[in-house]
Parts: structure tokens; C-alpha cells; sequence
């Protein structure tokens, strides 16, 4: 089944979350015992798949994407995998439109897998979304490999690398860099 979600997530031309980065999503949400997850980027459900997988038996999966398609192929793996329509609740919008109408301090975990320009509107509405304790997991952190290239100066390069820096600089955070698919931030809210 993460098969042909990877599949499909190729055949409308996205980039899944590679079976490294998706074992330690698993794991942080079960090390957090996650019973509420925020995921902003749906796909076509990998990621989701591998935080149900790792989330309590009652946990639900609130998922955010703008596109109707990619949301019904999603919804179309999640029951494939075994998960009940209630472990779900899938959202279509931009994040930055849905995520100041969900509930302060009430999230266990929120994944990141957006555009990197979205990256910091994402990490303000975490440290409001999680509860202390909660886990902040930011996707692609590693830029394609050009975050260690003090030449590479594009849009996204920059963001990202502004981004880490402010996490690692800030005192609502404890960081760590997963180098896992193309990197994976994990910082603890304090």
C-alpha cells in the first residue's frame, strides 16, 4: 500500500517522504504517544500512513493540503492501510488559512512537508498548536543538499537555513537535524 502511494505521488508529481524519514515520523509519534497530529502537506498519504502507524490506537490525523486530488487519493490509501474514516480528519485549504481556526496547545506533533517559504508562518502556528513537551517536525530541511553550500543563495535554501537558525536560537525549542530523505528537523516544544 506505501507503495502505491509512492506510485501515485509520482504520477502527480510530488516527492514522498522516503521509507528512512518515514520510520522516524513513526517513531516520534510514538515516543510522544500522539493521540493529536497536525500534517500540513497531505500527499497522496505517505507521510500519514507512517504517523498513524506510529500515533495511539484512538489518536486522529488532522491533514491539511490545498488539492482536492491528491486529499482523495490519501483518503483512498488511508482505508487501504486499515485506518477507520475516524482517524482522519482531512482538510482542504492553504494551512495558513486552517491552522488559526485549530485549538491551542492541543497537538502532540505537527508535520511540515510545504514549501519551504511557508516554513517559518508554519513554526509560529506549532508553537501555538503544541502542547510543552510537543514535537515540531519539519521536512526537507536539508534543502536538496544545498544547505551546506554557503553558494547556494536561492529562496528556499535561504529560508530553510533561516528557519534552523531561529529553532536553534530560540528558547521555546530543543532541536536535533535528522539526516534522513532529504532532512527532517525534529525540535521539542518547551
Amino acid at each position: 500500500m506505501l507503495r502505491t502511494a509512492r506510485s501515485l505521488a509520482r504520477e502527480v508529481g510530488l516527492d514522498a517522504v522516503t521509507p528512512g524519514a518515514g520510520a522516524a515520523l513513526r517513531l516520534l509519534a510514538a515516543a510522544g504517544n500522539a493521540r493529536a497530529v497536525v500534517e500540513i502537506g497531505t500527499g497522496t498519504g505517505v507521510s500519514g500512513v507512517w504517523l498513524l502507524r506510529g500515533m495511539r490506537a484512538d489518536g486522529v490525523l488532522t491533514t491539511i493540503d490545498v488539492e482536492v486530488e491528491h486529499q482523495r487519493i490519501a483518503r483512498r490509501i488511508f482505508t487501504e492501510a486499515g485506518f477507520v474514516a475516524g482517524r482522519t480528519r482531512i482538510i482542504t485549504g492553504r494551512a495558513l488559512d486552517v491552522l488559526p481556526r485549530l485549538a491551542d496547545g492541543a497537538y502532540d506533533l505537527v508535520f511540515v512537508d510545504a514549501e519551504a517559504t511557508g516554513f517559518t508562518a508554519c513554526v509560529e502556528a506549532a508553537l501555538r498548536l503544541l502542547r510543552p513537551g510537543g514535537v515540531l517536525v519539519l521536512n526537507g530541511t536539508l534543502a536538496g543538499g544545498r544547505i551546506g553550500d554557503p553558494a547556494a543563495r536561492d529562496a528556499e535554501t535561504v529560508t530553510v537555513r533561516e528557519t534552523v537558525k531561529a529553532i536553534r536560537e530560540s528558547e521555546h525549542w530543543i532541536p536535533a537535524m535528522l539526516p534522513v530523505g532529504d532532512g527532517l528537523l525534529a525540535a521539542v516544544r518547551c
